[in-house]
């Protein structure tokens, strides 16, 4: 029996395909399993060819002339599953300049397809490189070929996040140049790019000019220009996008409300906080009058925003109004009530919250420890921190190293170098690498800190001496101001 499995696996599939090759009458299915056999073994067991055109273009010795000074002198056959498999194995690994270089060489010496002109600007779109993509894509036009609608899409997607959401918009206004058809999914492209960024007007504009296009996506546009809108943090915008959708007979759902809600939330924070409830539990209701439940992840956006405020009592009051409501919260519920509760020093009720959310047997994520613990600590209170690393351990999570980085230098630095010790211990004994060395724990080394020095009674009292004094001498010198005044003005009426 074959040891390796993967010689395994394309020998079973070989025979697949053999056995339908020869259940099947038609050549033209004949054909195609006889490729998809060839590229698959291709894939599989990499030819010398390939393996020495990658290690000539992923070679960093010489420039980009003796790049293709290289390839000239190999003596290859090339074909275009060659010239793609060289660029996706070494995409991550040769610079782009030198996989462009390449690409460049193969067309003067091979006619490749269009395909393969499409995967290039894949490849260079999701690397950013801007200067190659735009090269290939210039010689796309130039040479008549076909852009695929994927590859418009990918474009469209890294011109926008380059800031180059112009660029993106005069391709789409000219994809007929492309030979690419401006259709439904090519508007879509470009307003879902346009709108990741919050470009959402521009976005507008494209679907008011292609009106007959968006038939059939008209769900996709829409809830693109409300994320667009609420990227803004433009509410009343936002609000006209929703009332549009309800008009075109678009059915809402919890997205969209959850979307709006970030929206209307972000902007309480900055103009109006003490409206974040109030505003929020009305979108909630709205909600549910058109029979779409609040969730864990709503109720969690508007604690989001309530915790950057440090609104404590309403944070607490939506975490009971969820218990009402039977809407169960999960752990990242319980983190931001927690968070904005240690924040604000009310440690006692914080520790209830973690304690109700082990009760409640939820299974938080590494991460809610980590930042609770690094707020405990930052607000100095590392004895909460070293219980709440505790619990942790109770949980069986694992991942400890970060913890111990912060707490022990922490806890020596606070003058507690025999809990730092204990822990130190703890760690190696469970083989956990920390990144720090030992010397942390010795306090003829490790500076421990000091609270700031009160100020003493005498300084207090000769500071205000030293005000009198000075009090006493302005008196003195406006009085002495003033009688010469008087003196000269008695002197004028006399003459």
């Amino acid at each position: 029996m074959d040891s390796n499995p993967v010689k395994t696996k394309l020998n079973n599939s070989m025979l697949f395909s053999v056995s339908c090759v020869e259940s099947k009458s038609d050549t033209t299915h004949t054909t195609c399993s006889i490729n998809f056999l060839r590229n698959y073994a291709f894939l599989v067991f990499p030819t010398p060819e390939l393996e020495e055109l990658c290690k000539v273009v992923s070679c960093s010795i010489g420039g980009l002339d003796d790049l293709e000074s290289s390839l000239n002198q190999l003596r290859l056959s090339l074909s275009s599953l060659l010239v793609t498999e060289v660029i996706k194995h070494c995409e991550n690994v040769a610079p782009t300049r030198r996989l462009l270089r390449f690409f460049l060489w193969s067309v003067k010496n091979f006619s490749l397809e269009d395909k393969d002109f499409n995967y290039a600007v894949r490849v260079f779109a999701e690397k950013k490189d801007h200067t190659a993509m735009e090269i290939l894509i210039s010689d796309l036009r130039n040479e008549g070929r076909r852009m695929e609608s994927q590859t418009f899409s990918v474009v469209a997607d890294m011109l926008v996040k380059l800031g180059r959401e112009d660029e993106a918009l005069g391709i789409f206004k000219n994809l007929e140049k492309f030979n690419c058809e401006r259709d439904s999914f090519s508007l879509t492209a470009i307003v879902n790019a346009l709108c990741a960024k919050g470009h959402a007007k521009k976005a507008e504009g494209v679907v008011y000019h292609h009106k007959d296009k968006i038939a059939g996506v008209e769900p996709c546009v829409y809830k693109s220009l409300l994320y667009g809108w609420s990227f803004q943090e433009n509410v009343k915008e936002a609000r006209r996008v929703i009332k549009e959708m309800k008009s075109a007979g678009i059915e809402l759902d919890l997205y969209c409300y959850n979307t709006f809600l970030r929206c209307l939330c972000a902007a309480n924070v900055k103009r109006n906080p003490s409206g974040l409830v109030p505003e929020a539990l009305n979108v909630m209701m709205e909600m549910r009058s058109h029979r779409i439940t609040p969730t864990s992840i709503s109720y969690n956006i508007l604690l989001s925003s309530l915790g950057k405020t440090r609104r404590v009592k309403e944070s607490c009051r939506v975490l009971d109004l969820m218990k009402k409501t039977s809407c169960a919260p999960d752990w990242i519920t319980y983190y931001l009530v927690a968070r904005v509760l240690y924040l604000t020093g009310r440690f006692g009720k914080g520790n209830m919250i973690v304690d109700e959310m082990i009760e409640q047997r939820l299974t938080p994520d590494r991460k809610f420890y980590y930042d609770l613990i690094g707020v405990l600590c930052g607000v100095e209170r590392v004895n909460f921190a070293v219980e709440l690393f505790e619990k942790m351990k109770k949980s069986s999570l694992g991942g400890y190293g970060p913890v111990y980085d912060v707490l022990i230098p922490k806890l020596c630095r606070g003058g507690d170098f025999e809990k730092g010790r204990e822990l130190w211990d703890e760690a190696v004994a469970s083989g956990v690498d920390v990144s720090f060395s030992s010397d942390v724990l010795d306090p003829s080394i490790t500076e421990v800190f000091k609270p700031t020095r009160k100020v003493e009674e005498f300084n207090l009292k000769e500071c205000k001496m030293a005000k009198k004094k000075v009090n006493m001498k302005q008196k003195i010198f406006k009085g002495k101001k003033d009688k010469k005044i008087v003196s000269n003005r008695k002197k004028y009426v006399s003459k």
